[in-house]
């Protein structure tokens, strides 16, 4: 009797598993099922000989009363073996990939997807500003646009824009998600830790949000696993296609495998610039988007990552009580509490010069309602998903995934020049 069993191998910092099928022995069986196999051990593609076994195989454990044990005789059948080293058996690795989820199984490709290397040419563009591939991350997400932006502690110790991605859905409208079932994708600010990646997501690669945070949680929002993934489809998180996530997820790995214990994720509504400010002034969100500016502002005048707490079910950034026996609450007046004098100098100004602008802008400009049909993808994939309609576009983003709601998606309102890019943090590089 031969069964299906997991070996495990580190790389990177990170778990690759692996299928062998060996004689019975202490180690633990494969519990899912249903599997398509691909020879392995070597990195060459497959004869069609090796396909049709494959399929022969796969079709065998399917098939089989106990799925996770084939007989000497049926393996032999698919793989003959030669005497002498039938002993060998057990050296023959096969890499499993879980075909779809049943009851105690996810939906989850078994593969190095979570290992691939950097790209040269981002490495390239690294070196070009000061960083290297260890250093700490910061993620900055604007609905609006459609926009990740990565950056990354360079040289000097200050965070510097890395790189921009374009991203291909996201669900909902603008404001904070507060329901499950919404459809919203999340405005906050949030931290994501190692246990919060997945290299085994049904979007090729994804990580967990942590929605809901300390506030949201106080507040009694209710929502779970929001993440960043691939593909394009979207009900509640952001998708960048499994290419664009794949970058991403890559240099989180890197500054984890590094040291970086976490990394902060801003999630807002659009750039905080003083046009979209004057244009959304009268939206019933706008109280809640001025207190996620606040710790925006922080971080465009320090380049650092604000520390954050809640207490009068709202985010206070950069502070710490003066009395040290007391502490914040989600739902309780604010203590006593000071932010680092020039800290707080530094953030008045930039306030005061975004008001006056602000208030130049509305005179000048009714506020603009903003309707979404559900949510909004960037200019670039509407372009296209408009030319070559969903079916190729689906296609061209995932491995897997088809574009959620298309009509929906090529209705959002938002156009390139609405936003006043000459004044949002930092340069925009376009890739």
């Amino acid at each position: 009797m031969y069964h299906c069993h997991i070996r495990e191998h580190e790389q990177l910092g990170m778990m690759g598993r692996y299928v062998a099928a060996e004689p019975a022995d202490t180690r633990r069986p494969l519990e899912c099922p249903k599997l398509a196999f691909e020879i392995a051990g070597t990195s060459e593609r497959r004869t069609g000989d090796q396909s049709a076994r494959v399929q022969q195989l796969q079709s065998l454990l399917i098939s089989s009363t106990d799925r996770t044990n084939m007989t000497d005789k049926s393996f032999a059948k698919i793989f003959p073996i030669r005497k002498q080293s039938r002993s060998q058996l057990s050296s023959i690795l096969i890499l499993a990939v879980f075909s779809f989820a049943l009851a105690a199984c996810s939906s989850v490709d078994i593969d190095d997807r979570h290992l691939q290397p950097l790209t040269a040419k981002l490495v390239a563009q690294m070196n070009e500003k000061g960083m290297t591939p260890s250093d700490p991350i910061l993620i900055r997400i604007y609905k609006r646009e459609s926009e990740l932006e990565i950056w990354k502690r360079d040289r000097s110790g200050q965070y510097a824009l890395l790189k921009t991605y374009p991203m291909c859905r996201w669900s909902g409208r603008l404001g904070p998600k507060k329901r499950e079932g919404d459809r919203q994708a999340p405005e906050g600010f949030y931290t994501v830790t190692p246990a919060q990646m997945n290299p085994q997501s049904q979007y090729y690669l994804s990580f967990n949000l942590g929605y809901p945070n300390e506030l949201e949680k106080a507040l009694g929002y209710q929502g779970s696993a929001l993440m960043v993934h691939g593909a394009c489809t979207s009900s509640g998180c952001f998708a960048l296609t499994d290419n664009g996530v794949g970058e991403i997820y890559a240099l989180a790995r890197e500054a984890f495998s590094a040291g970086q214990t976490s990394f902060q994720v801003q999630a807002l509504p659009f750039r905080m610039t003083p046009q979209n400010l004057a244009l959304f002034r009268n939206d019933p969100n706008f109280q809640f988007w001025l207190n996620l500016k606040e710790g925006a502002d922080q971080f465009d005048v320090t380049r650092q990552p604000p520390t954050i707490a809640a207490c009068g079910r709202r985010y206070v950034f950069g502070a710490r009580t003066k009395d040290p026996s007391s502490a914040f609450d989600p739902l309780a007046p604010c203590p006593a509490y000071e932010v680092e004098p020039s800290l707080n100098s530094l953030v008045a100004e930039k306030r005061t010069r975004d008001d006056e602008r602000v208030a130049q802008i509305a005179a000048a400009s009714p506020p603009v309602p903003m309707s979404y049909a559900d949510g909004g993808m960037h200019t670039s994939f509407r372009k296209m998903l408009k030319d070559i309609g969903p079916d190729r576009f689906s296609k061209m983003t995932s491995r897997n995934a088809e574009v959620s709601r298309p009509d929906a998606a090529l209705a959002d309102p938002y156009m390139p020049g609405q936003a006043d890019l000459a004044e949002a943090t930092g340069s925009i590089t376009r890739h």
